[in-house]
């Protein structure tokens, strides 16, 4: 067992490698091998959002606060509040992040496949975002 204490992990600002507008990252846990877990906990500033991108073996996002939007491709943008939970399958190519007027914040759980979790693709243009 072990107990990571609030606030022993530093923040770090999203990457614009990764996201368009300010994000900040608290990862509080990464579980060691042989489990393939990782969390984090990302707040999205209004408009801010991830780029593109998908996940090996898919992602769950938990919204804790805000007011976000998740599109998959080829889908609606939908709207996502305090409590919902996003399921988001292998491989399936998608973005998330606050709405227009809204911050946001959820816990993103991913696991790694061959030490990968995530696969960034291009920018979501500011037309996608607003549908």
């Amino acid at each position: 067992m072990k107990v990571t204490r609030a606030g022993s992990q530093p923040s770090a600002a999203g990457p614009e490698t990764w996201f368009t507008g300010r994000v900040r990252i608290d990862s509080p846990f990464k579980c060691e091998e042989p489990g393939r877990h990782l969390g984090a906990i990302v707040t999205f500033e209004c408009c801010a959002r991830t780029h593109w991108h998908s996940h090996p073996l898919g992602q769950t996002l938990i919204v804790t606060s805000g007011v976000g939007r998740v599109q998959r491709e080829g889908g609606p943008i939908e709207e996502i509040r305090p409590g919902d939970i996003v399921t988001i399958l292998p491989g399936e190519k998608h973005w998330h992040g606050a709405a227009p007027e809204t911050a946001m914040t959820h816990v993103a759980i991913t696991e790694s496949l061959d030490g990968r979790n995530t696969d960034w693709m291009e920018p979501v243009t500011d037309a996608q975002y607003g549908g």
